[in-house]
């Protein structure tokens, strides 16, 4: 029937090309990231090992592949599986076949993510957890070259771009004064979690141009995300302002793959002929005239997929408009349709967690402490962050969340010991080891107040921070307990 014609769209092609392929390239940097660094993190000899949590651990509440057994051989080969997996979808080569090739490969992924997530426990705490699961998900609804785009999928995929952008500025608005006031960018450049290499030059432009980037993002997260469901090219035009201003927070910082994932996701709102217009390289008829016809059982599950998603819409629309918004939420087990937001409060000052360790037994004040160097965490005062996103350095993060909350974490005191032992895996996941592998009879925990150098301090020292001792919120401990003392 005609009206049926109306669940295609054809003139999203390039959209489902940048999605499909998009998403699981952001998968092939999970699973890398996780390969890398779950085993130290969380395997069997990890800081918070994943055989003690499934101990009680609820099989009903969190689904993942490692509810019966875990061991590192099984998440590494859960990895190599998710990785083979996404490169094949990256090449598009699923695509090529039946819709339902691709649809098995991303519920794949998602499940295999998913499976690691849900035990990834505060080093998979983060709302670009859940965003990769959703999208995921979604995406996989897209179908293959044999079909067109299905309009509703792309719809939904839409509304999820409008959760992220809108939920962000909901949260900014109802959250610190220093969102209202335009104020925020005067700290935000300096403080967030891990700063790039450009972040300092954004940090000492005048204040003047800060407050014009807080008005740029409240426009783009309050106002612009109503556009993506207006017709083209307003749609296109609404998706190009949400890209644009990603990138700008992917040339200023370090947030894993949330910036970039959320670019993929506004192509969902970019039709052909904006595309071309743009870039007349990118092709109007992408399959040429290839006459393509959805079979009435992808329709089918495509439309069960959408009002699935729509049912669980309910809750996270009630939490846009609630006076109570929460942050980063999953009103289901299986992550799909949750609300999202970041930065509610911006921090005023940055204060970092230095460890040091020493080879002496018993040090006085001529002793030789040396730093630990972290991979993307401030550190060495004259050194240029590095550019670290999409990949996530979750260690890192984490350090920079200790200040905020308490260094008396659980995980915290494991990585000190891991330190102590000169555990090889541990060590793997920093920058610099300064004892080349030796253990150090004693470590200690010390806090500074981080900033960025101002021009003519950079020029006198060659520093692109400057640091000033806090205090010592842990003295030097060893493997024997507090002053050499065994525990």
């Amino acid at each position: 029937m005609d009206w049926l014609s109306w669940f295609d769209a054809p003139e999203y092609e390039f959209a489902r090309q940048v999605l499909q392929r998009g998403v699981a390239a952001l998968y092939f940097v999970a699973f890398l990231s996780s390969l890398n660094q779950f085993p130290a993190l969380l395997g069997e000899r990890g800081l918070l090992p994943v055989p003690e949590y499934l101990a009680g651990f609820s099989r009903l509440r969190r689904p993942t592949l490692f509810r019966w057994r875990y061991s590192d051989r099984l998440l590494r080969w859960v990895c190599a599986a998710g990785l083979a997996i996404s490169a094949l979808l990256v090449a598009g080569i699923p695509q090529v076949g039946p819709p339902w090739v691709p649809l098995i490969a991303f519920l794949a992924l998602w499940l295999l993510y998913m499976s690691i997530v849900n035990v990834g426990q505060t080093f998979y705490g983060f709302g670009w957890e859940m965003l990769l699961l959703e999208a995921g998900f979604t995406v996989a609804f897209l179908g293959s070259d044999q079909t067109d785009p299905p309009r509703t999928i792309l719809i939904l995929i839409v509304w999820l771009v409008f959760r992220l952008e809108f939920g962000a500025g909901m949260i900014k608005i109802r959250g610190g004064r220093e969102w209202r006031d335009l104020t925020a960018l005067y700290y935000h450049h300096e403080t967030q979690p891990m700063p790039g290499p450009l972040s300092r030059q954004a940090h000492l432009l005048p204040k003047p141009l800060h407050k014009v980037e807080v008005l740029g993002n409240h426009f783009a997260q309050l106002m612009v995300p109503f556009f993506l469901f207006a017709p083209q090219p307003v749609a296109g035009v609404a998706a190009a302002v949400v890209i644009l201003t990603q990138l700008w927070l992917v040339a200023t910082g370090n947030f894993a793959w949330l910036n970039w994932i959320a670019i993929v996701l506004a192509f969902a709102a970019v039709s052909d002929p904006v595309a071309h217009a743009v870039f007349p390289v990118i092709p109007l008829d992408w399959h040429g005239a290839a006459d393509r016809e959805t079979p009435l059982w992808w329709l089918v599950i495509t439309l069960a997929a959408t009002l699935l998603l729509l049912v669980l819409s309910y809750w996270p629309l009630r939490n846009l408009f609630s006076k109570r918004q929460l942050m980063n939420a999953s009103f289901n087990r299986w992550q799909l349709v949750n609300t999202y937001g970041a930065f509610g409060s911006v921090t005023k000052q940055r204060i970092e967690i230095v460890v040091e360790g020493t080879l002496d037994n018993a040090p006085d004040d001529s002793s030789d402490w040396r730093e630990y160097g972290f991979k993307g965490k401030p550190g060495d005062l004259r050194r240029v962050p590095r550019q670290w996103a999409p990949y996530h350095l979750r260690l890192d993060w984490l350090m920079w969340f200790l200040p905020l909350r308490t260094v008396h974490e659980e995980w915290f005191y494991a990585f000190l010991g891991k330190l102590l032992e000169a555990d090889r895996q541990t060590l793997r996941l920093l920058r610099d080891d300064p004892f080349d592998g030796e253990a150090p009879h004693l470590v200690r925990v010390r806090s500074y107040h981080y900033r960025f150098s101002t021009r003519k301090e950079f020029r006198e020292t060659g520093n692109r921070w400057v640091r000033t001792l806090v205090h010592e919120p842990i003295p030097p401990v060893s493997l024997r307990g507090s002053s050499g003392r065994r525990r």
